[in-house]
């Protein structure tokens, strides 16, 4: 099974990740990666971060002649902001002279980051809870999406509502979506990624570029809602026989941990709740002599198995606490009201989230796929699996 870990602080060297579980004989080069940690970094409302970074990955091991040989994955993102941060970062010395930040940010990591480890010094807390460390995610979740592509499973993305502007019932119409859908996860996704706020809907797009430049002119910060659509999936990933087993729980899992995200539904979830079991459950049909849905509102699973539907997984992502006309707090060193202190931030990261929603999800999905289909070579697994 594929496992993960990340490393490093939004302004040290580099981000470092080693993913394992990658199966042999995958074709993959820097730039399958590299083309989603440049969508991650694009986005109307983004930051001054992001016009000094370009993300680039350096694969460190795992890979041979352009083929991965089922041995870990290991890759380095250097950040070019290390040049300006080199002596308030440094590895080794004492911090002596350096100005150590007591102003915690309400609704960041801030405060009680220093308070459960203790430190004199809110910076190791700001560093690495940034969301500066998806980009290493994406670059993990890269090679599982490179690995599904393979397999015929396609991942992409599009935003539903920024703030209130949105889709009425937050669902995309019809003839703007379906065909999209029909013709893959990736066509979703270079679709979406046309517009700076990635909406299929072009009136949509420019009342919400409108939305976010009043928001930056008062100093707020905006969030909003972003659906993922995996297609080509196979019946039966995931299982209902034990909790920690049930795939939409450990889809939820990886949604909610990306930064910023408060709420995660599966398909339709929360406006089910609001319908009669008439309008929200899917009749099972026959369609070319298989079992299918003629409706989709599970958002392709039941019992927390996929159905062979497309997969519609949805976030909610609340406005970047961190705000230029600063929040109420308090100094930690006078413990005295002021104003919380302002990191150089963005005004909204909605559609950087999506990509980074894409990537976190590919890899729950890689590993449903090799626990049911699973083998130590691509040529394996391929073998494997039903025929479509």
């Amino acid at each position: 099974m594929i496992r993960f870990l990340t490393a490093g602080e939004s302004h040290g060297p580099a981000l470092v990740g080693i993913i394992e579980g990658i199966p042999s004989n995958l074709p993959l080069t820097a730039e399958d990666i590299n083309i989603h940690l440049s969508r991650r970094m694009k986005g109307y409302g983004r930051g001054g971060r992001m016009k000094i970074e370009k993300d680039q990955i350096e694969i460190l091991s795992g890979v041979r002649f352009s083929k991965t040989f089922g041995a870990p994955i290991t890759f380095m993102i250097r950040n070019k902001d290390w040049e300006n941060w080199g002596e308030r970062m440094k590895i080794e010395g004492d911090g002596a002279g350096i100005g150590k930040i007591s102003i915690p940010r309400p609704g960041h990591a801030d405060l009680i980051g220093y308070l459960k480890y203790r430190f004199d010094d809110i910076r190791p807390v700001i560093d690495r809870s940034s969301a500066r460390e998806t980009a290493t995610r994406v670059a993990m979740g890269s090679v599982s999406r490179h690995f599904l592509k393979a397999c015929g499973i396609e991942i992409g993305s599009h935003i539903v509502a920024l703030e209130k502007i949105g889709y009425p019932d937050l669902e995309a119409p019809s003839e703007i979506l379906e065909h999209l859908v029909a013709q893959g996860g990736e066509a979703l996704w270079k679709k979406a990624d046309e517009s700076e706020v990635r909406c299929l809907d072009k009136s949509l797009e420019v009342k919400m570029m409108a939305r976010i430049d009043e928001a930056k002119e008062a100093g707020d910060t905006l969030g909003g809602i972003f659906e993922i659509i995996v297609t080509g999936l196979p019946e039966g990933l995931g299982s209902y026989v034990q909790y920690d087993r049930k795939l939409d729980a450990q889809l939820a899992a990886a949604i909610v941990s990306i930064p910023a995200v408060k709420g995660v539904e599966i398909g339709y979830g929360f406006a089910n709740a609001q319908r009669p079991g008439s309008k929200v459950h899917d009749p099972i049909i026959l369609k070319d002599g298989k079992f299918s849905r003629s409706t989709n509102r599970a958002g392709g699973t039941e019992g927390s198995m996929t159905t062979g539907m497309p997969l519609i997984i949805r976030g909610a992502m609340k406005p970047i606490p961190t705000l230029i006309d600063a929040l109420p707090s308090v100094d930690l060193k006078t413990m005295e009201p002021i104003k919380a202190r302002v990191e150089r931030s963005d005004v909204c990261a909605l559609p950087a989230a999506s990509v980074v929603g894409e990537s976190v999800v590919a890899t729950v999905i890689a590993n449903a796929l090799l626990e049911k289909f699973g083998g130590d070579s691509l040529e394996e697994i391929l073998e494997r699996l039903p025929k479509r």
